[in-house]
Parts: C-alpha cells; structure tokens; sequence
C-alpha cells in the first residue's frame, strides 16, 4: 500500500473508533445512563438488561479504542460488527432500510465498514504493523466476520427472547 492509503485506513480507524467510543459513551453517561440503556434493551427481548447494558459500554469502549491505535484490529471490527448485527437485528430490522425511520442504514454501513476494514488491514501507521499481526485479506474479513457472527449468536441464543411481533 502506498501512503495515501495508508492515511485514509488511519482515518477510517479514527473515525470508526471515535463513532463507537461515542456511542459506548452514551449508552454508559448519556441520556438516562447504564439504567436508561438497560431499559431499552429489555424493550428489545434481552434478559439481564443491566448486563448486556455494561456489556455494550465495555465493547463499544473497546473498539472505540483499539481501532485508532490500530491494536488488534480485526478483533476491534468482530466487536464493531458484533454490536452492529445486534443493532441491525433487534432495533432497526423491522423499520426498513432508511435510519430517518430508524432503519437499519447506518448499521449496515458501519458493519461493512468493519468488514471490510478487516480485509483491508490498519495499515502502516498502526500498533498492528509495529507487533507484526499481519492478518488481513480473506483471513482478516473471515476472522471478522466469523468471530462477529459467533459473538452475535452467542448474545442472541443465551440472552434474547423475542417477543410474539418479532
């Protein structure tokens, strides 16, 4: 890669990182805080609402955090992905495409963004690089998707339980 590519998967972690650090931020001290976040997650089928509320915090936190330094980076996007299937599926699935009507838009970017960022690698100018973890192309997006798809069905088959409209 040359350095304007490598620049551009610098901002693209920047801002990925900053997007999820942001929302862990508010679902931990915005709005009605850990107590306001567990009470939607209840609204959505999950059990141990409080839980799952920390839970969030700590891996939107996470990759909020590991993505801009560039540190274990195909983990950090199984996390973003992860958090955004969940998203996806429970929250905004059932109101369409567009995010102005709450529907799954922005998720599906964001999850392909961490999807293909996987495929992509950090590039140069990442802890990665400097700790020689060099898993990128199909081996990066699979372990992207394989260990964000498992997270999710995990969260789902131990925590979820739908209501009769979903």
């Amino acid at each position: 890669m040359g350095e304007a590519s490598d620049a551009a998967l610098l901002l693209v972690r920047v801002v990925l990182g900053a997007v999820m650090a942001a929302h862990g931020w508010n679902h931990w001290r915005g709005g009605g805080g850990i107590t306001g976040t567990a009470g939607w997650f209840a609204g959505l089928g999950l059990t141990r609402p409080r839980l799952q509320a920390r839970l969030s915090v700590l891996t939107e936190l996470g990759a909020g955090a590991l993505l801009p330094a560039g540190l274990f980076t195909p983990l950090a996007c199984a996390a973003v992905l992860s958090v955004m299937l969940v998203a996806g599926l429970l929250a905004h699935r059932r109101n369409g495409f567009f995010v102005f009507k709450e529907g799954y838009e922005y998720v599906l970017v964001l999850g392909v963004l961490a999807l293909a960022l996987g495929a992509w690698g950090p590039g140069r100018y990442a802890a990665d690089r400097a700790l020689d973890i060099t898993l990128t192309g199909w081996a990066g997006a699979g372990t992207v998707l394989g260990v964000g798809t498992a997270a999710t069905a995990g969260l789902l088959a131990v925590f979820w339980r739908p209501t009769r409209e979903d």
